[in-house]
């Protein structure tokens, strides 16, 4: 298993503002499962490919939205959610190591399964306020430069899944090759 510290900036600006583009606010901010709905569009071939998970230091945007201490140690999951044996979204999922240890939630039994397939399974958790920003490719990990290259920015967003004691931070970040296939292949 490889740990790696994703080298994003903290000073992003994520917030809850809707954009001029109906698409893009359909996508960023819809409150129904990701998954499923990358499930459809990908006509039932989609696919997790697990990146990284193991324990880190969560970054201080993360600790914040998730209400732990700063330099709290935290699960950190990535992956790619893949349609058509593309990446089309890199998704970062964290919990501080306090909350699972309260919960006795096991994040690392995942595999190739969808996080959010598991959260929108389970009634007790509440999905808290989305918010949005654009990332710069530059900041993402270097195992997603092969993916963004044709990107100056990419659109992101993230929500906290909350099942007291546990909060789980889910940021996922849309590739070019989704934007690509949406303009291709009108659903």
């Amino acid at each position: 298993m490889v740990i790696v510290s994703t080298p994003i900036n903290t000073a992003l600006t994520w917030h809850s503002q809707p954009q001029s583009e109906p698409l893009v606010n359909d996508w960023l901010f819809n409150q129904d499962s990701l998954t499923q709905r990358l499930i459809q569009l990908s006509h039932n071939n989609f696919s997790v490919l697990p990146l990284n998970e193991g324990w880190q230091r969560l970054r201080a945007d993360e600790c914040a939205a998730l209400g732990c201490p700063e330099q709290s140690s935290g699960w950190v999951r990535e992956v790619f959610l893949r349609g058509k044996q593309q990446p089309w979204v890199y998704a970062r999922s964290v919990a501080s190591q306090a909350s699972l240890q309260e919960s006795d939630f096991d994040l690392a039994c995942l595999g190739t399964r969808s996080l959010g397939e598991l959260l929108f399974s389970d009634q007790a958790f509440e999905r808290g306020v989305i918010e949005i920003c654009q990332l710069t490719p530059k900041i993402l990990p270097d195992t997603l430069l092969p993916f963004t290259s044709d990107a100056s920015t990419l659109w992101a967003r993230r929500s906290c899944f909350s099942k007291e004691p546990l909060k789980i931070l889910v940021a996922e970040a849309f590739l070019p090759a989704f934007w690509q296939h949406l303009a291709t292949h009108k659903h």
